[in-house]
């Protein structure tokens, strides 16, 4: 067990493709009552600390896009900061990046004026082109229908396909309890999606991971990937050159009662309690980018390989589609 009061420094490369930067937790806020101070910059910092090489912010409806973007113009301020500080002024690529989407249990939100809703999103796209290394989260989710209806779901997430096509991006998508219906959607509009993506947050069965990657796509895993002895079986017999690696943050979290916890080696200090937050310590319950260190390891363990070689493969997987040197 590898425990350290300073976190860790390790010279493993990592991208988190989907956290949730702005979360009002990361302001110290839970339930509209504020519990301790902001503190983005610190889980950042420990992130970067780590080995995090680049974060994509994931957005799930339209007011999130200025609050994503406003994170990732403080960080990138923060890298000029410290680049001048040193003596190297040049021009670097942002760590922090984003999606533009309207998730599944937000997709009412278009039915006051679709067109307008829709029309704002490809704007918002346009706007921050240079920030945007996705069309998500979109998607379908049948578990959480008291939030949204299945046909109005599944109207708006087909129509946000048009997005990859449009600005000939990437997916990152979600898919909960709905993958017959997502796979007819997909497959209905496969000539608009000529970039792939990944399904983040997979879940599902072997079958319906092999269907995804036949399809192209690449399976997002994190710690609600990991919770269960059959969410590990089909973590083995996944192809690691189709897995990307997430924390979700902040939540999805590897828990102590999930099967993957046991191949967990790495434990950051915790408070367990929000009040009692300190800079140098996680927060219990808080997922934070991190923490990704912990999901490689559960997937190195259950499939009996080399860390360092697993997060080559992820780190390359992640730049081929999010990041490629020609786009």
């Amino acid at each position: 067990m590898r425990i350290s009061k300073d976190f860790l420094k390790v010279t493993m490369k990592f991208i988190d493709i989907g956290a949730n930067l702005t979360d009002s937790m990361f302001q110290g806020v839970y339930g509209g009552s504020q519990k301790h101070q902001a503190d983005l910059d610190i889980v950042l910092k420990r992130s970067w600390d780590m080995g995090m090489q680049k974060i994509i912010v994931t957005v799930g409806n339209l007011s999130d896009v200025e609050e994503a973007v406003r994170v990732i113009e403080k960080d990138g301020k923060k890298q000029i900061f410290f680049l001048d500080k040193i003596g190297k002024n040049f021009n670097f690529p942002d760590r922090l990046a984003m999606t533009v989407g309207c998730h599944p249990t937000r997709c009412s939100e278009f039915l006051s004026d679709p067109d307008k809703y829709f029309a704002d999103l490809r704007s918002a796209i346009e706007k921050y082109k240079a920030k945007v290394v996705a069309v998500g989260e979109i998607g379908l989710d049948y578990d959480r229908l008291h939030f949204c209806e299945k046909d109005c779901q599944k109207k708006f997430f087909e129509k946000q396909l048009d997005f990859a096509e449009i600005f000939e991006l990437p997916l990152f998508l979600h898919c909960r309890n709905s993958h017959e219906d997502f796979i007819e959607i997909i497959e209905k509009n496969s000539e608009k999606i000529k970039w792939g993506g990944v399904v983040h947050s997979f879940d599902g069965n072997i079958d319906e991971a092999e269907r995804l990657i036949d399809l192209g796509f690449f399976i997002g895993l994190n710690g609600c990937s990991l919770k269960t002895e059959d969410n590990l079986q089909v973590v083995s017999l996944l192809p690691s050159d189709k897995i990307m690696i997430e924390t979700d943050a902040p939540w999805c979290g590897i828990r102590p009662s999930h099967a993957g916890a046991k191949f967990v080696k790495t434990k950051f200090p915790t408070v367990k309690r929000k009040e009692k937050w300190t800079a140098d310590q996680l927060i219990d319950g808080r997922c934070e980018p991190s923490q990704i260190l912990q999901v490689l390891e559960v997937i190195a363990g259950v499939k009996g390989e080399d860390e360092d070689k697993l997060a080559d493969i992820f780190y390359n997987n992640t730049m081929n589609v999010f990041f490629p040197e020609n786009r």
